[in-house]
């Protein structure tokens, strides 16, 4: 941990980050953050895809307070980089109309893929389960 302060407190309180150092966090959109309406196997990538979904507002508050606290929130998505159309209207949009705060918005960059193995990844279920829970 080289230095970092990494007290956490748990007294019946949802887990914060409030004693650990400022981060970078990465949010995906849709399906952490609100529906989609879409079937994977016939994704076609268009703003159809897109229009209807339905925001997780307990998520998006979770993820405020981490903006709340000083963290620098990037909402990055994948749409758009399948069909190479512009999607950054759309979301926009919809992260105002929901009450999303963040730092910055990244449209189109991220990659369209099946599967993701990193070492700093949360499965966007156990990250809001567990704070749900109150868990470490």
């Amino acid at each position: 941990m080289d230095g970092m302060k990494r007290k956490i407190t748990y007294v019946g309180q949802p887990m914060t980050y409030k004693n650990f150092e400022k981060k970078i966090i990465y949010v995906d959109v849709d399906g952490c953050i609100c529906t989609t309406n879409y079937d994977t196997k016939d994704f076609r990538d268009i703003e159809s895809s897109y229009i209807n979904v339905e925001p997780y507002l307990d998520r998006i508050e979770r993820i405020n307070g981490l903006f709340d606290e000083g963290h620098h929130i990037v909402y990055w998505t994948a749409r758009g980089c399948k069909s190479g159309l512009d999607m950054t209207n759309i979301t926009k949009t919809q992260l105002q109309r929901w009450g999303a705060k963040y730092s910055e918005l990244q449209v189109g960059t991220k990659p369209h893929f099946d599967m993701y193995i990193c070492d700093k990844s949360w499965n966007s279920e156990d990250f809001f389960h567990r704070q749900k829970l109150e868990l470490p």
